[in-house]
This record gives structure tokens, C-alpha cells and sequence, in this order.
């Protein structure tokens, strides 16, 4: 499983976004986002680099949370 660190995000809509850019990425199996918390849990195994990118472009910075 991997954590992401995701900012920006202020409403539902916009953990809806974050699902949805992040289930976008070959590999991810789920993606669950919690918006109070600014994170994405992600199941699966995708690329991470593709993953944060997917994430950005979709108007989130996103990072790795070790």
C-alpha cells in the first residue's frame, strides 16, 4: 500500500478528482482519499512516479509519504 500526501483539496469534489486521476493509473487496485487528512491510500502496484503525475495533473500536488 502506498500513502501520498495530496494538498489543495478543500471539498468532496475534490477528493472525487484525486480518486479518480489516482484510479486512472494501470496497476492501482483502490484508491481511497481522505480529504480531512490530505491523503491517499493506494492499493495495488502502479508506478509511483505515473501515480503523482496522474495526481498533479488532475490540480493536486501529490508526494510519497515514506
Amino acid at each position: 500500500m502506498l500513502k501520498l500526501k495530496v494538498d489543495d483539496m478543500s471539498c468532496g469534489h475534490c477528493a472525487a478528482t484525486v480518486t479518480k486521476a489516482a484510479q486512472s493509473v494501470a496497476g492501482v487496485e483502490k484508491a481511497d482519499v481522505d480529504l480531512a487528512k490530505g491523503e491517499a491510500l493506494i492499493t495495488g502496484t502502479p508506478d509511483i512516479a505515473a501515480l503523482i503525475a496522474a495526481i498533479d495533473d488532475a490540480g493536486f500536488p501529490a508526494k510519497e509519504i515514506m
